[in-house]
């Protein structure tokens, strides 16, 4: 894969809104998306064994990034001061996995979910596979 891969739950409002601000602040157009549920998102899962992961992956230089750090990998490149948050990689691994997933476990809960995923808009279908 020439560009990372955003894996993300695609009927989670919350991770939703989280591939939209992406986007947003992506102005290279350094990532790509697919939905978890997408064969594509499945295969890459499969791929991995990440099959008990639910949430964002990323899936970069043939490695795939899972949780807080998946998050942190993606936000290390987004446009602005939203890159400075990178420096939260200092924190150990199972803290901010602990937060990561409390958020996570509880995100249709919070934010509800969608009965289909997302359909990208024309201008940044391209950036979607499958």
């Amino acid at each position: 894969m020439e560009n990372p891969v955003i894996l993300f739950d695609g009927v989670c409002n919350f991770c939703n809104s989280s591939i939209n601000f992406i986007i947003e602040h992506d102005k290279k157009a350094f990532f790509k998306f697919a939905p978890l549920q997408s064969e594509i998102g499945k295969d890459l899962v499969d791929k991995f064994g990440l099959n008990n992961v639910d949430s964002i992956i990323l899936v970069e230089d043939d490695k795939a990034y899972t949780h807080s750090t998946a998050a942190l990998k993606f936000i290390k490149h987004l446009d602005g001061i939203w890159s400075w948050a990178y420096i939260f990689i200092i924190i150990p691994r199972p803290i901010r996995d602990f937060f990561y997933k409390l958020i996570a476990a509880n995100r249709y809960r919070l934010f509800g979910k969608k009965e289909v995923c997302m359909m990208p808009t024309p201008e940044i279908r391209s950036r979607f596979l499958g």
